[in-house]
């Protein structure tokens, strides 16, 4: 039990420790975009199985390859939202309470929300090059796909976990993450899993992304340090003064 705790403190303290006091100090009330993303897909997907409610979230949010691209643009904010239909609703806010609040908490609302967008157009955009690439193709989709609806929330709750995971050094829960993906894929292939790899796929670029900047920065400074006359480490501490503060992606 004490190698448990160990690897677990490891594993999710500094997720932990970055959540931790936003959340004491306000409590809900530090996590409105969670709390706001949980109530509207709650309405979203009780209005959506009235009747009289189904055709409207199907034209303010339902996402298919193939839709008109600026059509599937227009609705891919509101898609966040809308679950599907044959899986329980209960598991959908649920995952969104906790990977939304959490990267709310250590991120940012609108890094959150950014990520979360860009997750599930990620989805988006490869269902199309997936049709176009046609069954064949090992990242091709049957023509059939194109009528079916996008993942809806769950490519950018896969999205933000895996950049969570990421950036507080939570490698093992990350790679479970996409190792379940990539089993759903080989188990049940479908447009759903395929989408969430996309989605991953994205957040991995823009890890990677953000390391090279990093890098280039750290880089910069070394040579500038280098051409001071002082040893880098003293130049690049004296530029960066007592109160300036590393950015992280």
């Amino acid at each position: 039990m004490n190698t448990l705790a160990r690897w677990a403190r490891a594993e999710w303290g500094p997720l932990l420790a970055a959540v931790r006091g936003p959340l004491r100090e306000r409590r809900w009330r530090a996590v409105p975009l969670a709390v706001g993303a949980v109530c509207l897909t709650a309405v979203l997907h009780a209005v959506h199985r009235q009747a009289w409610g189904h055709q409207f979230v199907e034209n303010v949010g339902a996402v298919r390859a193939g839709d008109p691209l600026w059509l599937a643009l227009l609705r891919t904010p509101l898609s966040l939202f809308v679950p599907a239909l044959d899986l329980p609703v209960w598991g959908a806010l649920a995952q969104i309470l906790l990977v939304f609040g959490l990267a709310e908490l250590s991120l940012g609302r609108w890094r959150t929300l950014a990520l979360a967008y860009a997750a599930t157009l990620a989805g988006t955009l490869y269902a199309r090059l997936g049709i176009r690439l046609g069954p064949d193709s090992p990242l091709g989709l049957p023509a059939s796909d194109q009528w079916v609806v996008d993942t809806g929330p769950s490519a950018a709750v896969v999205g933000l976990a895996v950049f969570l995971g990421r950036r507080h050094h939570a490698y093992v829960t990350a790679s479970v993450v996409i190792l379940a993906m990539v089993a759903e894929v080989a188990v049940k292939e479908n447009l759903a899993g395929k989408e969430h790899l996309a989605a991953i796929t994205a957040v991995l670029v823009l890890c990677a992304l953000g390391e090279l900047r990093r890098w280039r920065q750290r880089r910069s400074r070394d040579r500038a340090g280098s051409g001071s006359g002082a040893p880098p480490i003293q130049s690049w501490k004296a530029r960066r003064g007592p109160t300036q503060r590393r950015s992280w992606w």
